[in-house]
């Protein structure tokens, strides 16, 4: 029991530095608009491991731009919501972790399809859902002339939200039906 914890703790640890990794890859289009390619990584470990990891993987990741310099801070409330709160909520990339991994087990690709391309959905939405929050309160002021923040930070972050989900949905889907066996850890 305690080397499969510390197995699900390390694989935790790789996909976090790896979805760091990735974000060092240039998808910005401005300072409001990006497409978070580390998120692949997020997807990956949220089918393999379950809500927990991914939530484990999610805050390791969102530390990891502190260290990085990598994150953009306002305030030290700012940085708590978009850096802590919003990337724990990559949490909920792993809601049908287990009917994506029995669809695989039982070779039912298009049913691991469809729950995986769910599940990735609800987990990029519940992380921007905090990024939309922090872009209301604490970046407004850089919103377009005539938007209100709220308007502003809708936009951006949901167009944000379903590129990532989009991009990051057909990469992890190609190495769903070229790798599956990435999906399914072995049990011990």
């Amino acid at each position: 029991m305690a080397n499969k914890r510390l197995t699900i703790l390390l694989e935790c640890a790789i996909f976090a530095s790896v979805a760091m990794v990735l974000s060092f890859i240039p998808f910005d289009i401005g300072s409001s608009f990006s497409v978070s390619l580390g998120m692949i990584a997020m997807y990956v470990i949220a089918i393999r491991r379950g809500f927990w990891a991914a939530g484990f993987s999610g805050l390791l990741w969102g530390l990891l731009h502190f260290i990085t310099s990598k994150a953009y801070i306002l305030t030290p409330t700012q940085a708590f919501l978009e850096y802590i709160v919003a990337f724990l909520f990559i949490a909920f990339a792993g809601v049908f972790a287990k009917q994506v991994r029995a669809a695989l087990k039982e070779d039912h690709f298009s049913k691991a399809l469809g729950y995986a391309w769910l599940t990735m959905l609800i987990g990029g939405v519940a992380r921007y859902f905090w990024h939309y929050v922090a872009g209301v309160i604490f970046w407004g002021e850089y919103a377009f002339k005539g938007w209100s923040a709220q308007l502003f930070s809708v936009v951006m972050n949901g167009i944000s939200c379903l590129a990532t989900v989009i991009v990051c949905g057909i990469v992890v889907s190609i190495m769903m039906k070229t790798a599956p066996k990435l999906f399914l850890p072995k049990s011990k």
